[in-house]
């Protein structure tokens, strides 16, 4: 790539990207990428794809789940407002690049020799492996800005549920975001430079990488299996089924009130980030593993049906079988879509491996997605034997950015949204 064909300012007329007053706009719109498909980034699965930006819905949401994440939640740093909206606009332009398999600025080099490069350069030779980036406001950056009047019902505390064990340090966080990418280093470069863009402005409070996908949203692929063997998610939400999407994923104008309104097309994300008792799991039966489960362990097929994607017969499970429990069918239709990870991150200190599931769900209102469904898994679930949730956090997804002069939270932060 010549220097002629990058996006942004002169590297020579402002030193530093992220400096007062930086806006790329159009000019870091980019070539190369899909035509937008609303954010649903479904035009193709290719690994070196490059999935839109633009869109009515944020991209890595309804779109065909990669295979690596790196999740970070940020705590803010500046008090002022202007400052707060210019790093959200460059940001948004970085994003912009990035998704496109572009380096951020002027690049990794050819630069200024005295000042720092403006992308950090892993990325250099890497295609866009498909990589999304997802912002999401935690509920505590509603407390700053004069936010308090904006905040979403729907963006709800979570409560502390039976089990819970979380890590002040692995919970919370003003905002987050969601790389996930076919590559492990595009999606490591994209957070790293937003964290690089971000300097001063905010810091990462805690982040997460993820391997091995454990739900997909795409109905002809087959459906992963987690850290314990097992297929889970089958009936999760494509991202082609559009009816379900706007009844289970989208906030739609009607949710909510005026002070909400901006949130429209958004969504609301739940990341829980769940230890497995690897030790005990791999001493227990077999028998016994697909009872806690409710399918059999090699077809993922329903207890008493032979095929994955058979309709579950849920009185053939065990009564405490996650399965049944977390059926739509036992909860009154509650619907989430997940988007989850499997993670390991050494060991404990004590011989065990600190392994689990890096749980996202996504969903139209917490209230009546995450929370009435774990409040019913954390006190009947035979899952729970085998797991501890030790992190947590809530996020309000904003809307897509729709095109080349918009930006991420601009409804939430322009008077005139």
């Amino acid at each position: 790539m010549t220097k002629n064909e990058r996006s942004g300012p002169s590297r020579r007329a402002l030193i530093g990207w992220g400096g007062a007053g930086l806006a790329l706009g159009a000019a870091a719109a980019g070539g190369g990428v899909a035509l937008s498909d609303g954010g649903l980034g479904l035009a193709s699965a290719a690994p070196d794809h490059a999935v839109p930006f633009h869109g009515t819905h944020q991209a890595g949401i309804a779109t065909p789940v990669q295979d690596r994440l790196h999740f970070a939640a940020f705590d803010v740093k500046t008090e002022d407002r202007a400052e707060f909206v210019q790093l959200l606009k460059d940001w948004t332009a970085a994003a912009r690049l990035m998704t496109a398999g572009k380096p951020v600025g002027e690049g990794a080099y050819g630069g200024l020799a005295e000042a720092p490069p403006d992308d950090t350069g892993e990325a250099l030779g890497l295609s866009p492996s498909r990589l999304t980036l997802t912002l999401g406001f935690g509920p505590s950056l509603f407390e700053r800005f004069g936010l308090a009047g904006r905040r979403p019902a729907g963006l709800a505390d979570l409560p502390k549920f039976p089990g819970d064990n979380l890590d002040a340090a692995r919970t919370g966080g003003d905002l987050c975001v969601q790389a996930c990418a076919d590559d492990p280093q595009v999606a490591v470069h994209a957070i790293r430079n937003l964290a690089r863009v971000g300097f001063g402005k905010v810091a990462v409070r805690w982040s997460q990488l993820g391997f091995g996908k454990t739900s997909s949203t795409t109905p002809d692929a087959q459906t992963p299996r987690n850290l314990m063997g097992f297929k889970d998610g089958t009936r999760n939400i494509a991202g082609t089924e559009t009816a379900r999407l706007d009844k289970h994923v989208w906030v739609s104008a009607s949710d909510g009130n005026a002070k909400s309104a901006w949130m429209t097309g958004g969504s609301y994300l739940v990341a829980r980030r769940i230890r497995m008792n690897i030790e005990t799991w791999d001493r227990t039966s077999l028998q016994e593993q697909e009872d806690v489960f409710g399918r059999d362990k090699g077809e993922g097929a329903p207890a008493g049906k032979a095929k994955e994607h058979d309709a579950p017969f849920l009185k053939a499970m065990k009564p405490d079988a996650h399965v049944r429990l977390a059926h739509p069918d036992s909860n009154g239709g509650i619907t989430i879509l997940r988007r989850g990870y499997s993670f390991t991150d050494g060991t404990d200190g004590l011989g065990r491996l600190d392994a689990g599931l890096f749980f996202l769900a996504y969903q139209r209102d917490v209230r009546e997605g995450f929370i009435p469904l774990q409040r019913r898994l954390s006190a009947h679930d035979a899952l729970n034997e085998y797991i501890q949730h030790v992190g947590s956090a809530v996020f309000a997804v904003p809307p897509g950015v729709r095109d080349s002069h918009d930006w991420w939270g601009r409804t939430l932060f322009s008077k005139e949204a």
